[in-house]
């Protein structure tokens, strides 16, 4: 079996469903692991253990927990692809001196080279090359090669936009799961004193801390989370950048139409 033809390993292309599952798992693991070892305040602020109003382990924080490495998860296969976009830069499928020519019959070779390095979602430089060289081998014109890789890229950026709203999604949705925990802990304090004839003011302070804690570890992993996305993104737009710079630089600026 060729290079072409081997498919990718789980770390060079991860597989975003079984990343989510491994997620899931070490959430779970994570969860066990403080649950064992936190006791006293650390408990109660970062796992709610010991709630009044929740069977624990199904507690708010834990569910934060959930969702936070699942957003990880997410990042990590989007770090992982855009690593392996910038890594089709290296592999020299064009000429990259400053005297080679490039005319229609020197561009089946480079076609036939990229074919199998791309699909629908992955591959960024060797799909565009392979779309750039179809259309000026069918047209032999620069300028409709130029059109057409400009469309494309501008396709690609797209692509690559939407592929960040799950992580966007649960960025938002873990601030305000602890805003709910926060407004469930004021509501559930207000109820327990409403009913008490004499106000057990330790009882509903704790009642209380326990909420404001939830929006703290909620905001925690948000902040976490959207430093993440930044970078990742910026590392996966960096490389639909750079795979225009190189396509322009050393296919469309090397192209020759001669005679037809």
């Amino acid at each position: 079996m060729s290079q072409q033809e081997k498919s990718p390993s789980f770390w060079s292309l991860p597989d975003r469903w079984q990343v989510m599952g491994l997620s899931a798992v070490l959430a779970a693991v994570f969860i066990a692991l403080l649950t064992l070892t936190l006791d006293g305040r650390a408990a109660r602020l970062i796992l709610d253990k010991g709630s009044e109003h929740f069977p624990y382990p199904f507690t708010i924080q834990n569910l934060l927990h959930v969702f936070f490495f699942l957003g990880l998860g997410e990042l990590f296969v989007r770090w992982r692809v855009a690593e392996r976009e910038l890594g089709h830069l290296k592999r020299g499928y064009l000429p990259e001196d400053d005297a080679t020519v490039l005319q229609a019959r020197d561009l089946s070779p480079i076609r036939k080279r990229v074919a199998r390095e791309f699909d629908e979602e992955h591959g960024f430089l060797p799909g565009l090359l392979d779309i750039s060289i179809l259309q000026f081998q069918a047209s032999r014109s620069v300028d409709q090669t130029v059109s057409v890789m400009n469309s494309s890229l501008e396709l690609i950026a797209h692509r690559v936009d939407l592929r960040y709203n799950t992580v966007r999604f649960i960025a938002w949705l873990v601030p305000t799961l602890g805003f709910i925990g926060t407004v469930f802990g004021l509501g559930a304090s207000l109820y327990d004193a409403g009913r008490q004839q004499t106000l057990d003011v330790q009882k509903t302070a704790m009642t209380l801390g326990v909420g404001f804690d939830c929006t703290m570890v909620a905001l925690m992993q948000s902040a976490i989370l959207v430093f993440i996305l930044h970078l990742t993104q910026e590392k996966e737009e960096m490389a639909v950048n750079q795979v225009g710079t190189y396509t322009l630089r050393n296919l469309i600026n090397r192209l020759y139409v001669g005679d037809r």
